[in-house]
């Protein structure tokens, strides 16, 4: 089979897509396929055209790949693809449309409040920040809407460190999401595809080595995060924690595999949904993977797995 691996693009994720692409092609490589890597660019639809591929493998993240863009153009000159659908992908990239998503449909996620640029320079949006700040009770998270990787994302300890919070987050985003500060454990729950539905893969949880939030750099620099998985939770909290990411998975329409992220509210012992994957990392330091192999499915078969996805949805 011919298979073009998609990766890179132009997106502030850029350097783990190149990561996870790369390491996608050795595994199409040692399955036996054709494999023809591409840095999606403005040549695209003529690669794409003159490479003729029975299958696109996409492992673009961030904009333009993870958010429904490049999924419309596939569709668009006929390529059968990997993950999820231009729907669901959008469902996904914007954390605000996500999180109303999820609020609408009873899914347990912390409250939340989004603000776009416009809002603050032409409506006068800073002066409701008072009343949000009592709302939400400090420390609150300032998040890009977009974007994933734990890019723009600030903790707001007080009042006095917001301000440059959104300063910090609108150079990533027009739109930004201020949300409540969870204190607890830092969750991860992948669902991988199968012959008999959606299957929960164990559950992954992230443990800084030191102080500080998760945030990019100690989710990829190798050593600065340890990963345990299984999480050490007991029966119900798994039970509890696969079940939510399942729901979720169904609720956005995602395809394929993606990863559901939670919080676990240690004091409360309660389960918040933060946000969903649909196309996760799939780098050496990624959680994915990591869960897959804890749940006896090594890299190179969840490739395949993922492959012929994208065929059987193509050939229905």
């Amino acid at each position: 089979m011919k298979v073009v691996v998609l990766k890179g693009g132009r997106s502030l994720e850029r350097s783990v897509s190149l990561k996870s692409g790369a390491r996608v092609e050795d595994a199409l490589e040692r399955l036996g396929h054709d494999v023809v890597g591409i840095d999606a660019g403005a040549d695209l639809v003529d690669r794409l055209e003159a490479e003729r591929p029975d299958v696109a493998f996409v492992a673009m993240h961030g904009r333009e790949g993870e958010d429904g863009t490049v999924q419309e153009l596939l569709e668009l000159v006929g390529v059968p693809y990997t993950a999820s659908g231009p729907s669901a992908c959008i469902r996904c990239a914007d954390k605000v449309l996500a999180k109303h998503l999820m609020r609408d449909a009873g899914v347990p996620t912390p409250d939340f409040h989004a603000f776009s640029e416009t809002a603050f320079r032409e409506l006068g949006a800073a002066r409701a920040l008072p009343a949000i700040e009592e709302r939400l009770e400090f420390p609150i998270v300032v998040k890009p809407a977009s974007g994933g990787s734990a890019l723009g994302i600030k903790f707001a300890a007080d009042a006095g460190a917001v301000p440059p919070a959104l300063v910090a987050a609108f150079s990533y985003d027009a739109k930004v999401l201020l949300e409540a500060h969870i204190e607890g454990r830092d969750l991860a729950v992948s669902v991988l595809d199968g012959p008999d539905g959606p299957q929960a893969l164990p559950v992954v949880e992230a443990i800084p080595r030191d102080a500080g939030p998760y945030d990019f750099e100690a989710r990829y620099e190798i050593g600065r995060t340890a990963f345990t998985c299984p999480a050490d939770l007991d029966a119900a909290t798994t039970q509890e924690a696969q079940a939510l990411a399942l729901r979720v998975y169904e609720l956005f329409g995602c395809y394929g595999f993606a990863r559901v992220d939670l919080m676990l509210d240690t004091a409360a012992n309660a389960l918040f949904v933060l946000e969903v994957n649909a196309i996760p990392g799939l780098t050496e330091t990624s959680l994915l993977p990591q869960a897959a192999e804890a749940a006896g499915v090594g890299f190179d078969e969840l490739v395949a797995r993922v492959l012929e996805l994208a065929r059987d949805r193509s050939v229905a």
